[in-house]
């Protein structure tokens, strides 16, 4: 995956875009030698909510067949389990 600062990715944004849109390359860009930020082509964007969408689905019916097997759960006792504060 190819890296640029910030100051080549504002200097050359619209020849970098290209390189993602047209050439599906992932691009890391960087501030002060720290990735920032990644742009990539349209198509792995999509593919990663598709896969999100589908991890979320698949969690969502486990709950439900959770309550279906009568297998409750307390919002406060979720909420301490993952260290939630509610304020």
């Amino acid at each position: 995956m190819a890296a640029i600062n910030a100051i080549e990715a504002r200097d050359q944004l619209g020849d970098i875009l290209n390189r993602v849109a047209y050439g599906k390359e992932r691009i890391t860009i960087g501030k002060r030698g720290k990735a920032m930020a990644v742009l990539v082509p349209l198509e792995d964007l999509e593919a990663l909510q598709k896969l999100e969408d589908k991890i979320d689905l698949r969690e969502a019916h486990a709950a439900l067949a959770e309550i279906k097997r009568g297998e409750y759960h307390i919002l406060a006792e979720v909420e301490a389990e993952l260290n939630i504060d509610k304020d």
